[in-house]
């Protein structure tokens, strides 16, 4: 294989992945890459640094410097419009070339558009891998690896802090490094580590606390790093990228702990393309971030780029590394008009298509090209056909025949698939009425046991934004019942110390491994797996 004239086949930085055979069954428009837009830019040019496959390519797309290799950073807007990127880099001359990353400076740079050109205006300090998020109070944090700056606007002055952490008799996966934050409906932040853990902060700063036992990331082969999360009015989204097979994958989330895989590939290689079909072929696409719109859907993506392997990279040549911005397809609001939930036996299924600025739908939408469902019978063709539709003031009411919606109790998010009348792609993901998006998640911790009385005691607590209800809980050793007890209502954020008596005596083996399982109306609806 060559890349910008380098053999690759022992660099150890590719492997051939191989798909899963029926992705190739799935349509246009399934893979969550289908969503990314052609490169915007105006200044095109070949006399710049970088192998063949990226030259010609617009200079004005993102932030690039000959003297300067970056990496890393997403983008944040002011009140005044101008947006803001926070972006890590090191002077393109450095002794070890790209691999001079581990001494990398964090820039503010600034433009007056989304794509760029982005100019550097501040030094912020010492850090790398940066992601910068705003706190309920109005505060800018800018995350770097092993720490963070904080400031009362972009603008500074800027205050390096360490978050500490809570793995609650967890393993924590991977380490923490490469963290990525979403903020949730009540200001608090979920953030996710390089290697999958879920942790929740309930102001985003200090501490995070640990709820996963294991990796969230797909269950394939791969050499995950650079996740990146975000939830939009509907849900949480997820994507992490296997760098060395070089491909990444995308996940969704109700409560961004419990989470479902979409088929198809994230990104690749290749996606940065022009609107004349042109491609900035770059080697790597990594630290991906998302720019929102007011509603949390991601309207842009931005990647740290480099035209050749890592550590061919050297000073004074003509390789390095910048950040570009690629559009993305936003995506419809949607919402489904059915009362009762939805089944295999459900005739009927209504949805609104909203309208917004610059969209009708009653006049935009090929309404025969639309398939609507859950998103594994979508994204191959399948799911409900549409057989009549409406207008209801600026909206557009499709009615689907509910054969072969695919959806299972589970469901929260079913997606939609069509064109528009000039072809191009529409999707969406719909709410349902019948589903609680602000579910109360309750996790358990610091097991103790008493073996005099044979007594068991876990301290649960409501990491979800609605109180749970009265909760049945079961402790399990090897697939044994250990113990059972009630959990209070506890409203967010509360606490409860559980203390149940044992069925039996448990040996320190069998302590060392439990298994929690919580039931709410004769229903698991968690299970968890503490070390003692």
């Amino acid at each position: 294989m060559l890349i910008g004239g380098l053999a690759l086949a022992a660099s150890g930085q590719v492997t051939e992945r191989e798909r899963p055979e029926e992705w190739e069954n799935l349509v246009a428009g399934a893979r969550f890459m289908d969503r990314l837009l052609p490169m915007p830019g105006g200044e095109l040019s070949a006399d710049v640094w970088g192998a063949d496959c990226v030259r010609p390519r617009y200079v004005d797309n993102g932030i690039e410097s000959p003297g300067t290799s970056f990496w890393g950073g997403n983008i944040l807007q002011t009140t005044d419009g101008k947006f803001h990127l926070f972006v890590c880099g090191w002077p393109e001359n450095s002794p070890k070339g790209h691999m001079f990353w581990p001494n990398s400076t964090v820039f503010h740079a600034e433009s007056d558009r989304l794509e760029g050109p982005y100019s550097v205006t501040d030094t912020i300090g010492k850090g790398h891998n940066p992601e910068a998020f705003r706190l309920k109070d109005g505060r800018v944090v800018v995350y770097v690896i092993d720490g963070y700056y904080i400031a009362p606007s972009v603008d500074g002055p800027w205050q390096y802090g360490k978050f500490t952490f809570d793995p609650r008799n967890r393993r924590i996966i991977e380490g923490l490094s490469n963290l990525t934050f979403a903020r949730r409906e009540d200001g608090s932040y979920l953030m996710v580590c390089r290697g999958g853990g879920v942790w929740i902060s309930r102001d985003g700063l200090a501490p995070y606390e640990q709820l996963s036992d294991r990796s969230v990331y797909p269950p394939v082969e791969g050499k995950f790093e650079d996740p990146v999360v975000w939830r939009d009015h509907l849900q949480y989204h997820l994507i992490v990228n296997d760098w060395l097979g070089r491909i990444a994958y995308y996940q969704r989330s109700k409560d961004g702990v419990h989470w479902v895989t979409e088929e198809g590939e994230a990104y690749v290689p290749g996606v940065s393309r022009h609107a004349d079909g042109r491609v900035e072929n770059w080697f790597k696409y990594e630290r991906p971030k998302v720019f929102q719109d007011e509603l949390g859907r991601a309207v842009q993506m931005n990647f740290a780029v480099i035209d050749t392997i890592k550590w061919e990279d050297l000073p004074n040549d003509r390789h390095s590394s910048k950040n570009i911005c690629i559009p993305l397809n936003r995506g419809l609001l949607l919402e489904v008009l059915n009362k009762d939930s939805i089944t295999a036996e459900t005739g009927r299924i209504e949805v609104r298509i909203h309208a917004e600025e610059g969209f009708d739908p009653c006049k935009d939408i090929d309404v025969n090209s639309l398939r609507f469902g859950n998103f594994s019978e979508v994204n191959f063709g399948r799911g409900c056909r549409a057989i009549d539709s409406r207008k209801e003031g600026k909206d557009l009411i499709v009615v689907f025949d509910g054969r072969g919606n695919g959806m299972t109790p589970d469901e929260f998010a079913p997606k939609l698939l069509g064109r528009d009348m000039q072809g191009r792609l529409i999707y969406g993901y719909a709410s349902l009425p019948y589903v609680d998006y602000r579910p109360a998640i309750l996790s358990a911790a610091s097991p103790k046991y008493e073996a005099e009385s044979n007594r068991l005691t876990l301290t649960v607590k409501n990491y979800g934004l609605s109180d749970s209800g009265a909760t049945r809980i079961v402790v399990e050793t090897n697939g044994r019942k250990l113990a059972e007890g009630e959990v209070e209502k506890l409203m967010p954020y509360g606490t409860q110390e559980t203390e149940m008596q044992a069925h039996f005596s448990p040996s320190e083996e069998e302590l060392s491994e439990l298994t929690v399982i919580f039931f709410r109306n004769g229903k698991e609806t968690g299970r968890e797996h503490l070390r003692y």
